[in-house]
């Protein structure tokens, strides 16, 4: 009966041990995947995010009302101006309700219009989604604020992510990955 004990004892340690073993070596994604989203730069290309942006770490900027623009600008402008957009993808991605094609096409040459620079509107990428799924996919409590993510380069792993303006002491945050 001792016997079967300390074997018993030794067979849990060695099963410990050896599950401490795996988890020290899986890579963990802290925040998941981030969700595939099919849209249209204002260029009218087809884009797919984070999917067509893998040759390097992508930061996603998600807006959900008009007057998160500047918001937007501020944080593409501190990270532009720090070289983040030589070393990393960086799109913002205007997220709107799923409406009428009409809608659509109507809200598309607005902002079109707006933006004349060909290098912004390349990176402005428009999504009409589930809005409510979305912001559960991605646990966005509320779409009173821009949100940011940092997706791993060719992946959809969410790295690291925040909301509001991009601050500098978020720079460090990003650089680290």
């Amino acid at each position: 009966m001792v016997r079967f004990k300390t074997s018993f004892l030794v067979l849990i340690l060695f099963f410990s041990v050896s599950c401490q073993a795996e988890q020290e070596n899986e890579v963990t994604v802290e925040y998941g995947e981030f969700p595939e989203i099919n849209g249209r730069d204002l260029n009218k290309r087809d884009k797919v995010v984070p999917d067509d942006f893998v040759d390097k770490n992508l930061i996603i900027i998600v807006a959900f009302q008009q007057w998160h623009q500047p918001l937007v600008d501020e944080s593409i402008s501190l990270l532009e101006n720090n070289g983040f957009g030589d070393t990393h993808n960086i799109i913002e991605v205007p997220t709107v309700q799923k409406s009428s094609k009409l809608f659509e096409v109507y809200l598309d040459g607005i902002m079109r219009a707006g933006i004349r620079d060909d290098r912004i509107r390349d990176r402005t990428i428009t999504a009409y989604v589930d809005l409510d799924q979305f912001l559960e996919n991605l646990d966005i409590p509320s779409n009173e604020t821009i949100y940011w993510f940092l997706i791993e380069r060719g992946s959809k792993n969410i790295l690291t992510r925040g909301y509001g303006i991009i601050a500098k002491e978020d720079l460090d945050l990003i650089s680290s990955f």
